[in-house]
């Protein structure tokens, strides 16, 4: 698929507004977590929010974002049922959040470019799965978790 940019210079103004709204959406999972640690909902919550951030990233080629969201997600995913979200971990998790916004707040809007080395986002990940007791998690090798189809492909 050609890389369109006039397309993608014209949705990305829209999927920043969605992408704060999705961000403001965790931070109120993650206030509800800290009043009620390992509250269902608030975890279901996150982990769908978490998602669509990503699906919507994924859909404008904006990797990082994507990807990170995808680790995080995978980290409550799979240890949902057995992990206590207590202070320590639930700080992590809010230091995640907190890179996602600063990497929505640096993306050129020209270029599409996010001029940041991965290495933040590698440490902050692996505190995440200490404090949730995933000491063992290895974070997957980049892939393309969601097919990408053309903007015209859509419409049909």
């Amino acid at each position: 698929m050609p890389y369109d940019h006039k397309d993608w210079a014209h949705r990305i103004p829209e999927f920043l507004v969605e992408a704060e709204t999705l961000l403001a959406k965790t931070e109120e999972c993650l206030s509800h977590l800290q009043l009620i640690s390992n509250d269902k909902d608030a975890i279901d919550c996150m982990l769908s929010t978490l998602l669509k951030l990503a699906s919507k990233a994924d859909a404008l080629a904006l990797a990082a974002v994507s990807e990170f969201s995808l680790h995080i997600h995978g980290l409550l995913n799979q240890a949902q049922n057995h992990i206590d979200l207590h202070d320590q971990a639930l700080d992590a998790l809010k230091d995640c959040l907190t890179l996602i916004a600063w990497q929505l707040e640096l993306i050129d809007q020209t270029t599409g470019q996010l001029s940041l080395d991965d290495s933040e986002q590698t440490s902050l990940i692996e505190a995440f799965a200490f404090q949730i007791g995933q000491s063992q998690f290895q974070l997957p090798a980049p892939s393309k978790p969601f097919t990408l189809i053309s903007y015209s492909g859509r419409r049909a």
